[in-house]
């Protein structure tokens, strides 16, 4: 059968209709690599599920919040909430999406995952360069029986802009008031000491190659790495293990609804002391409503139906009663531009 000029026109106009309906489906985000492995789990089950995708570029807490800043993605992530003034500013608003925990990793001849013992006092004086050996008296004291060499510590940080970071430094802040003065915290801090490393695979990736290292990344990381972790003196004074019930503790009681922007940092509270919540950022008001609806459809699935995928990376699924309160700001938060919500 032969088409004509003008069927053979209305034929590519479908086509391409077709093809931009498939595009706006998909959708780009950018930033911490923290919560990268699960991100990423959970946009290869959302594939298979809708045939939709996620481009997710894990660069750093503060890549993406210039990226979403800039409207160059659809939404960014950081590990370091931002305060209420600085998204009114940039006309943003922010969402917790998923918890977990940032670990200090060593490489010790002989010492497996949560063999040694460590208290945030002491991995602050070693990140301040006070501490330097591995057999000081400090270390040594809470670690009777474990063989420690005389060798000297050298100390791997994040290189770029980092949420986790913020997390380890915020905590090292809290615990000790020198490194509290010295460097404080930040996602970029002027380290005293130390070789960096991008994202949490580079830091992963030091401490593999470098024998007396010790570095900190998210809890994900280290198993999928088989680096030895430490354990950590909690607020009680008992040594802790990372793991989903610790980091579960430490976001018990947290107080989301009275936070603005739900930017409740977890450091230093009972159970796990170094947790932590991922927050996605996105523009309170939507060029292309859309794409906007089609980032919350994609967390929406991820909370009902991701849970399991989070337990088995070692993450820890936001709970139902914080789910609900997100999905309620949906509503109010994200707008397009003609003021018609994105979220129903």
């Amino acid at each position: 059968m032969k088409v004509s000029f003008l069927g053979k026109l209305a034929i590519v106009a479908a086509s391409a209709l077709v093809c931009a309906s498939v595009s706006a489906a998909d959708i780009t985000g950018a930033g911490a690599t923290f919560p990268y492995p699960i991100y990423a789990k959970w946009a290869e089950a959302y594939k298979a599920k809708t045939g939709n995708k996620l481009n997710y570029q894990a660069i750093g807490s503060g890549g993406g919040i210039k990226q979403i800043k800039a409207k160059t993605v659809d939404f960014g992530a950081s590990d370091m909430p931002l305060k209420a003034e600085d998204l009114k500013a940039a006309g943003l608003v922010q969402f917790p999406a998923i918890l977990g925990g940032v670990v200090p990793i060593v490489n010790l001849e002989g010492i497996r995952a949560g063999q040694l013992k460590m208290s945030g006092d002491v991995i602050a004086d070693i990140y301040l360069g006070k501490i330097t050996k591995w057999n000081d008296s400090k270390i040594t004291a809470m670690n009777p029986g474990v063989n420690l060499p005389a060798s000297p510590i050298t100390v791997v940080h994040r290189a770029d802009g980092s949420g986790t970071s913020f997390l380890w430094t915020d905590y090292l802040s809290k615990v000790s008031p020198e490194f509290k003065q010295q460097v404080g915290a930040g996602t970029a801090v002027k380290w005293p000491t130390g070789v960096g490393g991008k994202g949490n695979e580079g830091v992963a990736a030091n401490v593999q190659r470098i024998r007396g290292s010790i570095g900190y990344v998210e809890y994900a990381y280290a198993k999928k790495n088989n680096i030895a972790y430490t354990r950590l003196k909690a607020k009680d004074g008992q040594f802790v293990s990372p793991d989903d019930s610790s980091f579960k503790q430490a976001a018990a009681g947290a107080p989301w609804a009275a936070t603005p922007g739900f930017g409740v940092i977890l450091t230093n509270q009972a159970g796990w002391p170094i947790t932590g919540a991922s927050f996605i950022l996105m523009q309170q008001v939507q060029a292309d409503p859309a794409k906007g609806a089609e980032v919350l459809k994609f967390f929406d699935w991820s909370f009902k139906n991701g849970g399991k995928m989070a337990a088995e990376l070692d993450y820890v699924a936001l709970p139902a009663a914080v789910v609900r309160m997100v999905e309620t700001s949906w509503k109010t938060g994200l707008k397009g531009e003609n003021g018609q919500p994105v979220w129903q």
